[in-house]
Order: C-alpha cells, then structure tokens, then sequence
C-alpha cells in the first residue's frame, strides 16, 4: 500500500516483473521509420534491423509507471486499462469514493488474467493539492520514474441558466474541473522533473471547451473549466517542453457514461445530442483508447500543447 494521506489502495501484479520486467526491455532503437530503413540499407547486419518498431517501440509503455485520475469508471477506467495494455509496468488509479466499485475490480481482474502489470487503486480527492502532490511524490519514491499522467476526474454539474448558477454551484465545478486537474498535473510534472527523463501528461478536456452546446443542455460552469483545461495544458505544454514533459489535452465529444446518466430521463435531448455530428452517434468510451496511448507513448513525441477532438466531428459543422 502506498504511505500517503489518502484511504485506501488496491492492486494487482500477475508476476509482471519476472516477464516484462526493466531487466528484460529490449533497448530501443535510435532511428525509426525511413531513416531506420535507410541504415538497415546499408549495413550488413540485416536481422537486428528489419524489426518492426512501431507497436513494439514507438506505441508501447514497457516498463513506464502512470497515474490516471477519475479511473474507478468510464473514461479514466477505460484510459487506464489502454495504459496497462500498452505494456505499462504500474498503473495507479486515483479517484474520490473510498472502494473502487465493481466495475473497476472486474477490470482489475481482466488485467491480472492477461497478465499485465501492477494496476492499483487510490482513494484520493483531487482538490486537495498537498494529497495529491503527495500521491505523485509517493508514486515516484516507489517506483523510481514515473512517466505518464492522465487527468480525467471532472463533474458535469446542473443543467441550469447561466443566469441562474450560484457561486457556490460554479465554484464546485472549477475546484474539480480545473484546480483538481491542476493539482493532478503539477503531482505528475513534478515527479517527472524529479526524474530527468520527460514524461507525457494529458488533461481530459471537452468538446464544450471549445464550442458551445444547444440550448438543450446549459452549463456555463462546466463549458468554463474545460476551455480552463485547454488553456492551462498549452501554458504547461510551453513551460515544461524544455524538461522534456509533453502537456496534451483530449477533448470526447458527446460520450454516454454514468457522468451523463440524466439523459436516460431526456430521451429527445439524447436523440438531439446522438445526432450532433457527422457521424450521427454518441461515442463509445474504447473510442478513446488509441489516443490515450498514443499521447502516453514516444509514438507523439513531437506533440506538445495540442488538444485532440474525438467528437465524431462535432467541431467541423
């Protein structure tokens, strides 16, 4: 268990440093791609260099340890389990409620069946800076790196006028939705700076951050903090390039989870949302799994204070 301010961790490890271990990583290559190509051209010593590099090298996590905020379910679940399947050596899932649900056990199950590596359970509260920076600290004294941070813990708030929202509403919402992903990124950025090695942070933002919704859905606190999160990604992305910490956003456009489970009582507001872009459907949560990696992985280390849309192409009407 980690020794930190928080309630309570649950883990799994399937043997995981006796097979995919740091004593059995393959080195990786210097070149990659043409260039790699153009090497292996000319040198004799065909059989090291006709590898295929891009899924065993350039996409995979081997041996990184990561921490993924708002994992006990939907999006961040679903980030951490790509995390652990990209060959991740630890996984920490950091979230609010004391046990992690059922959901997250099962998957927890699923990854200690294909035998991944160690994936655990944090009970923890983002707003809370001295914790949280204290559960990244803790990460990294235990691991000695620590390489790869998702902040996905957010609230959706009440679907209210903007002429109607209290203070006390919008302030709930910026202290997860903005200082928590703050909070979770400077815990991360400063473990990876302790580390000298870079380090890939990605901040879960929102279509809503970058346009706004009908009036069929009306939430100024939330479409606030998460044009919030766009913005304190590209002041990181700038500061901390030189230290080699890349600073990424993602921004889902409409995703049926639990955060939106009000809309099973709005059936034609559903529809209307189903409807909402090119492809005419609600996104599904594994839809966001390949982007999760490849921000995570060496794959995009030439992306830094960029946000990624997957919005079945909301923002293009």
């Amino acid at each position: 268990m980690l020794n930190v301010a928080v309630r309570r961790t649950l883990s799994c490890s399937h043997g995981y440093l006796t097979r995919r271990g740091l004593s059995h990583a393959a080195p990786k290559p210097e070149l990659f791609g043409v260039a790699r190509a153009l090497q292996a051209s000319a040198s004799s010593e065909s059989a090291p260099t006709t590898q295929p590099t891009l899924f065993t090298s350039e996409f995979s996590l081997a041996d990184r340890v990561a921490l993924v905020s708002g994992s006990r379910r939907g999006i961040g679940l679903e980030a951490a389990l790509a995390l652990a399947e990209a060959g991740a050596r630890s996984v920490y899932c950091l979230d609010l409620p004391q046990e992690p649900g059922e959901d997250w056990l099962k998957v927890r199950e699923f990854a200690s069946r294909m035998g991944l590596g160690k994936f655990e359970y944090i009970s923890g509260d983002v707003r809370d800076q001295e914790a949280t920076w204290k559960v990244g600290e803790t990460i990294g004294t235990r691991e000695g790196r620590f390489d790869v941070c998702i902040a996905s813990a957010g609230i959706l708030g009440e679907d209210k006028s903007s002429l109607e929202v209290t203070n006390r509403e919008f302030q709930d919402t910026v202290d997860v939705n903005l200082k928590g992903v703050l909070f979770t990124a400077q815990a991360a950025g400063r473990q990876m700076v302790r580390f000298g090695q870079g380090g890939s942070i990605i901040l879960i933002a929102s279509i809503c951050g970058s346009v706004a919704t009908e009036p069929t859905y009306c939430n100024v606190a939330y479409h606030t903090t998460k044009s919030g999160v766009l913005q304190l990604a590209r002041s990181m992305a700038c500061e901390l390039g030189p230290k080699g910490v890349r600073v990424n956003t993602i921004s889902p456009g409409f995703f049926r989870t639990k955060l939106n489970s009000s809309l099973d009582d709005r059936p034609d507001a559903a529809e209307h949302w189903a409807k909402s872009n090119p492809l005419g459907r609600f996104g599904r949560t594994h839809e966001l799994r390949g982007v999760c990696a490849w921000l995570a992985s060496d794959a995009s280390s030439y992306c830094t204070g960029t946000d990624v849309f997957v919005s079945g192409g909301h923002q293009a009407w």
